[in-house]
């Protein structure tokens, strides 16, 4: 949980299989520092690292979830001439490569790199608060035009790029941006319930899952990595112990 005067930008804790991060920037909005984005990026790997965590949750405090990228801090790069200077992108694409599930809990404003945040998770759970807005073309930029369209299609993620209008939660659950809407009060115990059930699962199977959604998502050879994931998993020690337990508590061989 987030303490008063807790200096560090993203707070982690690890619980049930689960493992969270919470962007701790309250009184910006969780707006995408250089730092911010530093200590996310360096989070998400060490929660890769971790084998006790199956499943992670990424969420917001103060109500926002990301309000986008320092606008001051991003200016002052462009003006000294960094022009490579993005470094919420780099943190959402490593959020995007984790081999593990992954939910963001969405409050309140998810702009601009906090669109481009909640779209590297695999899960996006939203309250009457969220708004989504990807507003990159307003400002002279491409913003989450890579990973919009395998979750709304082209023709809309076009609209929503080319316009940077705002996405309210019941439209962005309307059109698959997000899964479903709960309440403020609910939301992180909804991930977390969501993630612990997840985390029950396999996790070399739910590696598996992610890598072959993701690749049916975007063009890839799907049903060959399928082929392959169930060559390497059927028969091995985790799909034996797991379908033997399964085996018992339905038919109740062995007496179990």
């Amino acid at each position: 949980m987030t303490s008063e005067g807790d200096a560090r930008l993203v707070l982690t804790s690890v619980e049930d299989g689960v493992g969270t991060l919470r962007l701790n920037r309250a009184d910006k909005r969780n707006a995408m520092s250089a730092d911010l984005a530093r200590e996310l990026h360096a989070a998400i790997e060490e929660l890769d690292g971790n084998p006790a965590v199956v499943a992670v949750v990424v969420t917001g405090s103060g109500g926002s979830f990301s309000a986008g990228a320092d606008m001051n801090e991003s200016l002052a790069a462009y003006e000294r001439g960094d022009r490579g200077f993005n470094p919420s992108a780099r943190a959402a694409a490593r959020v995007a490569a984790s081999t593990k599930p992954t939910i963001a809990a969405i409050e309140g404003p998810a702009y601009g790199a906090g669109a481009l945040l909640a779209c590297a998770c695999d899960i996006r759970l939203v309250t009457p608060s969220t708004r989504f807005r990807f507003p990159g073309a307003e400002y002279g930029l491409v913003v989450g035009a890579a990973a919009l369209p395998t979750l709304v299609g082209p023709a809309l993620a076009k609209e929503l790029l080319y316009s940077a209008r705002v996405v309210d939660a019941e439209e962005a659950v309307r059109i698959g941006l997000a899964n479903r809407v709960v309440t403020a009060d609910a939301l992180e115990a909804e991930a977390l319930t969501l993630a612990r059930s997840i985390a029950q699962a396999s996790p070399l199977a739910l590696g598996w899952i992610k890598r072959v959604v993701n690749a049916a998502a975007s063009g890839g050879d799907a049903a060959g990595l399928e082929v392959e994931a169930d060559l390497m998993l059927r028969g091995g020690p985790d799909h034996v112990a797991r379908f033997s337990a399964a085996t018992n508590r339905i038919t109740g061989r062995g007496g179990n």
